[in-house]
């Protein structure tokens, strides 16, 4: 089967939420740390009202997400400056546990990209955390 990268559509944000915020269970950080944090994860209909979530689907199966903040930021949660005009800023990529490992995280990150460069920007951003290993070795 072939993975395809494209925006999520509303029928398809509750099981992007939930492979996201399985993928962040099973990284433990920031979960451990923050107890709303999951929750957040997983509420990609709020999110994709404000962002761009791309979606990596197969044969109608959501395997992962990625949300990329192209003109504003994501409402809520702990404060963060504003975009710079040249900016993108991803977050919140998960893949399903189950297929880790098959370049799902990469090809969600190249569609992130691309997009960005499509909207006009520049440079991408994102956040990590020193527990989350696995993700730092993606970017």
């Amino acid at each position: 089967m072939t993975v395809e990268i494209r925006p999520l559509r509303p029928e398809e944000h509750r099981a992007a939420g939930e492979v996201t915020a399985l993928a962040y269970r099973r990284q433990g950080e920031p979960a451990s740390t923050n107890p709303g944090y999951l929750e957040r994860v997983a509420d990609v209909a709020t999110r994709a009202r404000h962002t761009l979530v791309l979606g990596a689907v197969e044969d109608g199966r959501v395997l992962g997400s990625v949300t990329v903040e192209l003109t504003g930021r994501i409402p809520g949660g702990h404060p963060r400056p504003p975009l710079n005009p040249d900016q993108a800023h991803v977050r919140m990529l998960g893949v399903h546990p189950d297929v880790q490992g098959r370049g799902i995280g990469r090809l969600l990150m190249e569609g992130a990209a691309d997009e960005a460069s499509r909207a006009g920007k520049r440079r991408v951003t994102l956040e990590t955390t020193e527990a989350m290993r696995t993700a730092q070795r993606l970017y």
